[in-house]
């Protein structure tokens, strides 16, 4: 069982207690009516699915509700942080070569 801590609660908490929503830091396009459909069907349906360092966006479903960013190895499954919706992750994959 992994043990996740929410940024907002400022507290560790059971797996259970949280929900994966995918990639996290991705952009929605400043003028989507402009995009050809394939480019927003690349925005709408395909995300990164990296073997190892991989920043994801999770929700503390049953807790404070609030979304929140992590940065996960996919292959361990060690969640290196978690850090607030709208701030930058400290560690990126060059850091962990």
């Amino acid at each position: 069982m992994l043990h996740i801590y929410c940024p907002y609660c400022e507290e560790y908490r059971e797996e259970e207690e949280f929900h994966p929503h995918g990639q996290a830091h991705i952009v929605r396009p400043l003028a989507p009516e402009s995009l050809t459909d394939e480019e927003w069907s690349q925005y709408l349906f395909f995300r990164k699915n990296p073997r190892g360092l991989h920043h994801e966006m999770w929700v503390h479903a049953t807790g404070c509700r609030k979304f929140f960013n992590m940065t996960r190895h996919t292959v361990t499954y060690k969640i290196l942080e978690t850090y607030k919706m709208g701030q930058q992750p400290s560690i990126t994959a060059e850091d962990t070569q």
